[in-house]
Order: C-alpha cells, then sequence, then structure tokens
C-alpha cells in the first residue's frame, strides 16, 4: 500500500516538473502578445480537448473499476465454495471424507501462500492447480452408499464445476488489462489537456505555472489511478486473499501457516 502510494506521488511529481519545465520553454518561445491573439480560438479548441480526454478517462475508470469489482467477488465465491465443498465432504464416509477436506483445506493453502504472490507477476501455481485437479478425481471417486450420500455428491460435483469456473476466471482477469490502444489515447489525450495552457494569454507566470501545475496533478492521478486498476492482483490496494484465509481460519487451517 505504501510503495504504491509512494510511486503515486513520485510519477505526480515528476510529471509536474516536466509540464513546468514544458511551460518555461513555451513561455520564452511564444510573445505574450501571439498567445493573447489566439487564446479565443485555443480555448475553444481546449475544450473540445479535455471533453474527449474525460470520456475517455470517464470510460476507462468505469471498465478497470467493474474489473476490479469482479476480480474482488470472484475471490469471494471462490474461496466460499472451497468451505461448502468442505462441509460436504464431512457427510461422506472414511476415508473419503478425510481426503476431500484435506484436500479442500490444501488447496486454500495454496491459493493464498503459493499462488498469490504469484499473481502479482501474472503467473499462476501449479500446485494449487494439481490440488484441485485432485480434489475433483477425489469426488469422483465417491460411492454413495445412501440416497443423502448421493444428494451430498451430486451438490458437491456442482460446487466443483463453479469453483473450476471461478478460478479460470480470476487467472483470466490477472492477466486482461485495457487494450494497448486505449492506454495510446489516454496517454495522448492526458499530455494535449496538459500542453494545451501553453498556449493561453496568461500575463502572470506563478498562475499560469499553478494551472498547468493543478491540470497535471488530475490528468497523473487519474492515469495512476486507472493503471492500478487495471491490474487487480498486481498492487497495494489490490484483491488480498483474506477471503481464502477466512475460509481457512473457519474450517481449523491456518491463514498465513505454510
Amino acid at each position: 500500500m505504501l510503495s504504491t502510494a509512494f510511486f503515486g506521488g513520485v510519477v505526480i511529481l515528476a510529471s509536474v516538473l516536466t509540464a513546468i519545465v514544458g511551460l518555461v520553454v513555451a513561455r520564452r518561445r511564444i510573445p505574450l502578445s501571439v498567445r493573447e491573439r489566439h487564446t479565443a480560438a485555443i480555448g475553444t479548441i481546449y475544450a473540445a480537448v479535455y471533453v474527449l480526454f474525460g470520456l475517455s478517462a470517464g470510460f476507462s475508470l468505469f471498465s478497470v473499476w467493474q474489473q476490479f469489482h469482479t476480480a474482488r467477488q470472484t475471490t469471494e465465491h471462490e474461496a466460499s465454495r472451497v468451505e461448502t465443498i468442505y462441509r460436504l465432504g464431512g457427510g461422506f464416509p472414511e476415508p473419503e471424507r478425510g481426503q476431500v477436506q484435506q484436500l479442500a483445506e490444501s488447496y486454500a493453502r495454496a491459493v493464498v501462500v503459493e499462488e498469490w504472490p504469484l499473481l502479482e507477476q501474472g503467473q499462476s501455481s501449479p500446485h494449487a492447480e494439481t490440488l484441485l485437479d485432485e480434489l475433483r478425481r477425489g469426488v469422483q471417486e465417491i460411492e454413495p452408499a445412501t440416497n443423502a450420500q448421493g444428494a451430498l455428491l451430486t451438490q458437491a460435483l456442482a460446487e466443483l464445476s463453479e469453483l473450476e469456473e471461478d478460478r479460470v476466471l480470476r487467472l483470466v482477469l490477472v492477466r486482461e488489462g485495457l487494450p494497448y490502444i486505449l492506454w495510446v489515447v489516454l496517454g495522448v489525450g492526458g499530455i494535449l489537456t496538459v500542453a494545451f495552457p501553453y498556449l493561453f494569454g496568461i500575463d502572470a507566470a506563478w498562475l499560469h505555472a499553478a494551472t498547468v501545475g493543478g491540470l497535471t496533478v488530475l490528468v497523473a492521478l487519474i492515469l495512476h489511478v486507472i493503471g492500478i486498476l487495471d491490474y487487480p492482483f498486481g498492487s497495494g490496494v489490490g484483491v488480498q486473499p483474506e477471503s481464502f484465509e477466512v475460509v481457512l481460519r473457519a474450517i481449523g487451517g491456518n491463514g498465513g501457516g505454510p
């Protein structure tokens, strides 16, 4: 969390300094009289530029927020299904009961301890995948002795299918992000939004610098937030494995243990 905030602060500060340097160069190269004569025309063009940038940024923020929300919900659902399978396993006779419950708990622990650190690098845990495969085989090999056990088996298989779908979706969200072309649009739009005020006929240097600096902070902050939310498992404010840790504590495991 702190590293993300620090990085964001560095990015914003560097952006403001770069923008101010550009402003100084523009004020020296373009006389005030020239800028004053064209302020009205430039203002009209600038209105179109910042509206288009605002629409692009708003669409991108909405898109990445929806993705972030989906990632969090998917993680919660996946963890909940692990707990449900563990509870259903308690209705089977030994040794199937112990095998199903042990594999469910081991899978949850592998996701927390092994897989979550890998998600920041866009990778998954082969061990967690293997445990899930073993869990499915373990459930499929159960031969119910009563109608009640048959009903439990049917429910467990359905939960397993949902669990596998949640896992696949979570891993897809790890690797997906905004299209490259949209980042190009955001980058170009952000630069134009900051650079166009260079041409305004503002006499006072401090007021001109404050205008450009404020715009730069806003644009850099928006782009930084979009960048953070674009990878919901890859930042300090990203989705964390609390849901799996809660499940591990509920079924008697250790959410942070090896």
